[in-house]
């Protein structure tokens, strides 16, 4: 594939396309959690949570609903279940993925995490089995997967649904990013898959003037959210619904 750091990449992933075997998929998912930890992915949810905290936009006298949409092998919440703990935060976690065998790798690996809940359904039908709305929506490598309008589908539906914020934590489309990953991937042999997709989920990853556009096709109020940069090459938009009081 050619990179072009001008324009997004459509080509689709072997993750979405290829018929594959559980434990293949399985043992892929396995590797992204890798990656995450070998790149420090984590960091930009957690440390949006914590900012949640200190600005005292979580709810009190009740766990904190936090949806993960596209939770994947469920690394994610189960890093934000163990922050959670460590500051004594009650939360109530629940995993979305349409993939069914996703979700059954997330369960598997996250027999210890009791507070996680796994929900095999598409995002925008959440309505019907999440109850209440949540109180903050996050993703994790997820929007770089949509196509179309997808993406600005996406920030709608989370600006719609969450009671007190979200946060969207993905790639940057970089070539330093595409290249590095791809030596990155091969050195520390990871699954077929990751060496793949890596570079292409680059690829169809977005820059600042992407984000600027879906937030403002949103009609949110730019100042309301905020686009940052993570190390290394993560590009994070948030939001926090400051005129909503917790409760």
């Amino acid at each position: 594939m050619r990179f072009d750091v001008c324009r997004r990449a459509s080509e689709p992933e072997l993750m979405d396309t290829e018929d594959c075997g559980y434990e293949d998929l399985r043992d892929c998912l396995r590797d992204l959690a890798s990656v995450n930890r070998v790149t420090l992915g984590y960091r930009p949810t957690l440390g949006f949570l914590a900012r949640m905290t200190r600005e005292g936009r979580m709810p009190i006298g009740r766990p904190v609903h936090i949806v993960d949409v596209g939770s994947g092998y469920g690394d994610t919440l189960r890093a934000i279940h163990r922050w959670a703990n460590r500051r004594g935060i009650e939360v109530r976690l629940t995993g979305i993925d349409l993939n069914p065998w996703s979700i059954r790798a997330a369960r598997e690996a996250s027999l210890d995490y009791p507070k996680i809940t796994w929900i095999e359904r598409d995002m925008f039908e959440l309505d019907e089995v999440l109850g209440d709305r949540p109180d903050i929506i996050v993703s994790a490598l997820f929007t770089h997967h949509l196509d179309g309008d997808g993406p600005l589908r996406f920030v709608r539906w989370m600006e719609d649904t969450a009671r007190c914020g979200w946060f969207v934590n993905d790639l940057l489309r970089h070539p330093v990013s595409y290249w590095g990953f791809a030596a990155l991937a091969r050195l520390f042999r990871w699954h077929r898959f990751v060496q793949h997709d890596g570079p292409l989920s680059i690829a169809r990853a977005f820059r600042r003037s992407d984000w600027h556009s879906i937030v403002a096709a949103t009609e949110i109020l730019e100042s309301k959210a905020r686009l940052e940069s993570w190390f290394p090459f993560r590009l994070c938009v948030s939001r926090v619904k400051t005129d909503v009081i917790p409760n």
